[in-house]
């Protein structure tokens, strides 16, 4: 079977690009009975993505990621483009490892679409710009009435998409996450350079927050209860570590609001924006924070979460998800919209190392089984069913 993957937001900093590349990186590694091609539209990709596959380069105005932002959208030359090249029939089934970059095809390959949650539906772009969302519901309805299979990364993601859109949940297939093994328990973590220079030495104990800036994460929520948690004399030695670009949001950006709320609550000292950070240096962060916080609104994953398990650090994180079931007693579950259960839940894990230990223990299991070789092995198999008559 030859399989043409889209592969056109590998480059997305965020939760989607992450599990794309996790994805189909373990694609390349344990499926030597297919075929791939991988076509981009970002030429500076080319030379690492042929180190996976055969690499097809689609010329266009603009990289995907820089087109499809959540201010701006893809033009229809580009639209037209890319179509075309994955039009190709030679192809077999084409893989799209999000619906964030799909585009209408037309060809007798086979398609399997990856739909991660309802996010971009509930929260469009800045100032809910009616033209966007118009183009991005049209979009996402051709993805799911094109798509020979869909697939989802939990239990919970499948139920919202039946929910959301009527889908019939046999055509709705579960891969699993997928945490990068480059996230992983170092023996004897320190700051990096970068870190550093943000002023993370690791002599103050790190509350963390890995993710977007879009309001459904509810960052000003963690902010003002990190603010009364830095009231405390018990409490005057933890720092909040603010990780994340905001240059690059694919939905509505509150990142404005958040400095501001910052600024607000006179937190300016307590709380780092870290911006982008490399994967390196996030690996020794999550490494040396005391606990990780995700308090979304909703979250069709969760991968930070994941991925600080992966490193040892306990978690805390929003019920509206899949982290409960992936978790398990890796993490403390608050509703998003309690303020009052996250401060509590902050305070149980800051003011207990047993339960820090404990819980860092039941993560390092939890997160052992959440790998790319088991997502890519499920998306194989779904791959190979899909092709059957």
């Amino acid at each position: 079977m030859h399989i043409g993957v889209d592969a056109t937001c590998w480059q997305l900093p965020r939760g989607l690009g992450r599990h794309t590349r996790c994805l189909v990186t373990a694609l390349g590694q344990i499926d030597h009975v297919n075929d791939y091609t991988l076509f981009t539209d970002a030429p500076a990709l080319t030379e690492e993505l042929a180190t996976i596959a055969p690499v097809r380069l689609v010329a266009t105005s603009k990289p995907t990621i820089d087109a499809a932002a959540a201010n701006r959208s893809r033009s229809l030359g580009d639209s037209i483009a890319m179509s075309r090249a994955l039009s190709d029939h030679a192809i077999d089934l084409l893989l799209f490892p999000t619906a964030y970059s799909y585009v209408p095809v037309v060809s007798r390959a086979k398609k399997v679409v990856v739909i991660h949650d309802l996010t971009a539906e509930r929260y469009p772009g800045p100032n809910g710009r009616v033209v966007s969302r118009w183009l991005w519901n049209i979009k996402s309805m051709m993805s799911r009435r094109q798509a020979d299979a869909m697939a989802t990364v939990s239990d919970y993601s499948r139920q919202a998409l039946v929910e959301g859109f009527g889908v019939d949940p046999g055509r709705i297939h579960i891969i699993g996450a997928a945490s990068d093994p480059v996230f992983r328990r170092l023996a004897h973590p320190k700051p990096t350079a970068q870190l550093v220079s943000l002023g993370v030495t690791g002599a103050r104990r790190l509350v963390a927050y890995v993710g977007g800036f879009s309001p459904h994460k509810n960052l000003s929520r963690l902010i003002e209860v990190f603010g009364h948690l830095a009231d405390r004399p018990d409490c005057a030695d933890v720092d909040l570590v603010v990780v994340g670009a905001h240059d690059h949001e694919t939905l509505q950006s509150a990142y404005q609001e958040t400095r501001e709320r910052i600024r607000t609550l006179a937190l300016e000292r307590r709380v780092v924006l870290a911006g982008f950070l490399t994967d390196a240096d996030l690996v020794a962060l999550l490494n040396l924070a005391t606990v990780l916080v995700l308090p979304s609104v909703t979250e069709g994953c969760g991968l930070p979460a994941i991925e600080a398990a992966a490193c040892g650090c306990p978690v805390i994180a929003t019920i509206e998800s899949p982290l409960p079931q992936l978790l398990g007693e890796g993490g403390l579950f608050v509703d998003p919209r309690h303020p009052s259960e996250l401060g509590d839940a902050l305070n149980r894990v800051l003011t207990s190392r047993d339960r820090q230990d404990y819980m860092r223990r039941a993560g390092l299991a939890a997160a052992s089984r959440l790998t790319g070789t088991a997502a890519a092995g499920g998306l194989v198999r779904l791959m190979q069913d899909t092709m059957r008559p």
